[in-house]
């Protein structure tokens, strides 16, 4: 049960209980004198990562990749990968979303590649100019289930967008530009970037007159570990992006889904304002809270990831204003009374 959930139920905040996965420790007998093998480099990352949590061991650097949860939603998920990998490197991240790839070992329970078993990423160039990465795919590429071909779409763009040098992506296979995918036709806008979208949410009243924003709801692994799911909604143009999102986001997610609400079912927007300097300040009200109360941290995250999402240079900080009051306080203990800006990674969920 999500702190919304609970919150709506119970009247008072809570505090989200996340289970630690542990890993356990092999016995070497005390007179073997015999040199340990090293781990193979997968199992070395786990181990280590594993071993984060008693702060046994520096982290590893952080590469952000979509992957597909148990739901066939795309999330992005924050992996730490073997030692040695290059994690800045497009050609890894793409490598990390086939199937059955060199880093299938790596991912969360409940995660999963997009591309076909087999595809090959042979090359990703970064021209800088137009911050444009060029894919070269080859293999079994096209070799997927015409249901799954957005997906792979929205997966190959969202993570290759996910760094300040890349906006726009194009796709090549067999050393052919693609026009259209392969398999289903579904037409590749040129230049193809966020535009197109992820976890698309039509809802009942889509039009052709509308426009797209991106908003973060919550939802839970097998282990019971929070993340965060991006979903991508049409509302009428002409108004104001982030004020539109953030009212999508108070809505909630579809009825019937895996996915949590973020929002209590009294929470109000009552203004979003960009001063000069770019910070974006997001007021809203609700009376659930009294004052000096700590609030859900998946409810400021998510307002803050919606925001910085749907801002133009997505790189504005978010001012958030709660019950009129600028000292905010999450129940995690972080403290959103200044300006805050879009983590750098999210969705570190253990393997």
């Amino acid at each position: 049960m999500s702190k919304i959930r609970y919150l709506r139920t119970a009247s008072a905040a809570a505090l989200l209980s996340i289970p630690v996965v542990l890993s356990g420790c092999g016995m070497f007998g005390a007179q073997s004198s015999e040199a340990i093998d090293p781990p193979p480099p997968i199992q070395e990352a786990a181990m280590i990562q594993a071993a984060e949590g008693n702060g046994s061991l520096a982290k590893l650097p952080l590469t952000t990749v979509y992957l597909q949860d148990q739901q066939g939603l795309l999330a992005p998920v924050s992996m730490t990968l073997p030692s040695g990998t290059d994690v800045s490197s497009p050609k890894t991240a793409l490598d990390t979303l086939v199937t059955g790839g060199p880093y299938a070992g790596m991912l969360p329970e409940g995660f999963q590649g997009v591309l076909p078993q087999g595809t090959v990423v042979q090359n990703v160039t970064i021209h800088s100019d137009d911050k444009l990465a060029v894919v070269e795919f080859s293999g079994n590429f096209a070799k997927y289930d015409a249901k799954n071909e957005r997906k792979m779409l929205e997966a190959v763009t969202w993570t290759l967008t996910g760094t300040p040098d890349v906006q726009n992506v194009q796709i090549w296979v067999d050393g052919k530009k693609l026009t259209q995918m392969p398999v289903n036709s579904t037409p590749l806008p040129e230049p193809l970037n966020r535009a197109v979208g992820i976890n698309l949410d039509l809802g009942d009243t889509f039009t052709t007159n509308s426009s797209p924003v991106t908003v973060y709801f919550s939802a839970a692994s097998p282990a019971g570990i929070q993340y965060y799911v991006p979903v991508t909604r049409l509302v009428t143009p002409g108004g104001d992006r982030v004020q539109a999102a953030l009212n999508e986001l108070i809505k909630g997610p579809a009825k019937g889904g895996e996915l949590e609400e973020v929002m209590t079912g009294g929470t109000q927007l009552q203004s979003v304002k960009t001063s000069e300097d770019g910070t974006v300040t997001v007021a809203l009200k609700d009376d659930m809270f009294t004052e000096g109360d700590v609030v859900p941290s998946e409810l400021l995250q998510s307002v803050v990831l919606t925001t910085a999402e749907n801002t133009a240079g997505k790189e504005a900080k978010v001012q958030i204003e709660w019950n009129g009051q600028k000292t905010v306080m999450s129940d995690d203990n972080r403290d959103y009374s200044a300006p805050v800006s879009k983590p750098e990674y999210i969705n570190e969920i253990p393997i």
